[in-house]
């Protein structure tokens, strides 16, 4: 969350974007392969939405346009505006928010726990084997089954 914050600049947009990668996952577009670390795998999976979000909304807009001022500057205050989702958009975005989060809660407490402690909380995958007393092999284990549940 805080790697998208700093990059966009807009919270919103940003806690919009994590939670299109949670959904990615949890929906199963986005497959972990185990060739890195879990939170290497979901930023680089958060790099490509934001990535997609730019280029998606920079349309045909060059930064070496011409405004058609009377003072012949160049008119680029418009197009560095990252705007921010319609309302219905964005409506739409935080009933899927509730939804994943409440598939979440109903996933049986020892998959919740993995769940909540490394992906909603951020924590790292030693510091949630500590808390939990269970081995990295089990931890990716109980993830690999809750992503399978809330699919």
């Amino acid at each position: 969350m805080q790697y998208a914050r700093r990059r966009l600049l807009d919270p919103a947009l940003a806690e919009d974007l994590v939670h299109d990668v949670f959904e990615a996952v949890v929906t199963g577009r986005a497959r972990f392969g185990g060739h890195s670390a879990l939170p290497t795998w979901l930023v680089g999976i958060l790099k490509h939405k934001i990535v997609d979000l730019v280029r998606q909304r920079s349309g045909h807009d060059s930064l070496d346009a011409q405004d058609d001022d009377d003072d012949g500057r160049s008119g680029l205050h418009g197009s560095l505006v990252c705007p921010r989702p319609r309302p219905d958009e964005a409506a739409e975005q935080r009933e899927r928010l509730a939804s994943t989060l409440a598939r979440i809660a109903r996933l049986p407490a020892t998959l919740r726990q993995v769940v909540e402690m490394r992906l909603l909380h951020e924590r790292s995958s030693e510091e949630v084997c500590r808390t939990l007393a269970i081995s990295e092999q089990n931890l990716f284990v109980r993830l690999h089954r809750a992503r399978k549940a809330l699919a």
